[in-house]
């Protein structure tokens, strides 16, 4: 990276940092651009220089928070011995790093829209991509070291990932309690269906 790329990218943290604190308190849609000049004292070209746009803006944020939640998981997965630790320790790390984040409510009403645009529909799309492939390759993992049945890797991984999206809209209005309890009820339930038996 040359010195004027790193520039870009610092300009472009800066920018999105001094965003992120008006998501949280006034939600995305909530959220306009002539806000975003006035708290980080950049001009409407510029941001859009750096973004395109507010939607980009977001997205910034979101992948920023998606690299911190793999970074903490990846040190917090080795702590579990088997797959299935590693799904029950999965789903808390969820509950913990993802369903309390500060940006979940504009999280929430962002991905919550009929987005018409093309660009935004394949980019929900890619997450969710990200997301299916993360299951697979963990129910995958327990396939291969013989913890759970063979069976199709892929297809599973799809139902897991409808299962905690299911599980998030369940859980909205729960206590902290009662949604580890939900959570991991049903990772018992998805396991129950999935391991190999023993003796």
């Amino acid at each position: 990276m040359n010195k004027r790329q790193l520039q870009s990218e610092q300009t472009k943290r800066r920018i999105a940092e001094l965003t992120r604190p008006l998501f949280v308190q006034k939600g995305f849609a909530g959220t306009s651009i002539e806000d975003i000049v006035a708290a980080t004292g950049s001009s409407k070209g510029n941001i859009y220089y750096h973004f395109e746009n507010k939607e980009g803006l977001f997205l910034y944020l979101f992948d920023e928070w998606d690299r911190e939640w793999e970074e903490q998981w990846e040190i917090q997965e080795r702590q579990y011995g088997s797959t299935a630790d590693k799904m029950y320790g999965f789903v808390h790390h969820l509950i913990e790093n993802e369903l309390n984040h500060p940006l979940i409510q504009a999280a929430d009403e962002f991905f919550g829209q009929e987005w018409v645009r093309s660009d935004i529909q394949e980019r929900i799309l890619q997450m969710i991509e990200k997301r299916v492939r993360f299951n697979q390759g963990l129910l995958q993992q327990g396939m291969d070291q013989g913890e759970f049945k063979p069976d199709d890797a892929g297809l599973l991984g799809i139902i897991f990932e409808s299962l905690l999206i299911g599980l998030s809209e369940m859980s909205r209005k729960c206590s902290l309690e009662d949604t580890i309890r939900l959570y991991s009820k049903s990772i018992s339930v998805f396991l129950h269906g999935i391991m190999v038996k023993t003796q």
